[in-house]
């Protein structure tokens, strides 16, 4: 059916609310709250903070995730929306940042997956939600598969 989406989003309102309360909720209790380990099957919540590219302050925000051995794999997808989310483009500008995990913080190194990685990285997310590529014909550009490697 011509103009009928393929998948339903909630209105951006909506998803920056939540987003909000869960950004509060992982604050307000020291990240003890709101962030959880990436299960076979099932994406992690983790919070990166990057350095903002032009102002060079921390900025933290939360992200799905998957292990990819001792990698971890999000998406730069801005829910679903046609631009680049800022924690990526800050990552461009500075690679190396930390992410704070159940365990603890962790160093890594942000890199974008590319050719046959970037397949292989996106059907593993793919496997475990399988409207993957409805989402991302949303956007007018390739969703960007982030690695974040330990350092």
């Amino acid at each position: 059916m011509a103009g009928k989406r393929e998948v339903w989003l909630p209105s951006r309102a909506v998803m920056t609310a939540f987003w909000r309360f869960h950004r509060a909720l992982v604050r307000y209790s020291g990240r003890r709250l709101g962030l959880w380990r990436a299960r076979p099957g099932r994406e992690g919540a983790m919070w990166l903070t990057t350095r903002g590219r032009r102002t060079g302050s921390p900025r933290g925000v939360i992200l799905a995730y998957i292990e990819d051995g001792p990698n971890l794999v999000t998406l730069a997808m801005n829910g679903w929306g046609a631009a680049e989310p800022a924690w990526w483009l800050n990552l461009q500008a500075g690679p190396d940042v930390t992410v704070d995990l159940p365990g603890g913080p962790r160093p890594v190194r942000a890199r974008a997956a590319r050719g046959a990685e970037r397949d292989r990285l996106w059907d593993l997310y793919r496997r475990i939600d399988p409207k993957l590529d409805a989402y991302a014909r949303l956007r007018p550009t390739e969703t960007a598969v982030v690695v974040l490697e330990p350092r």
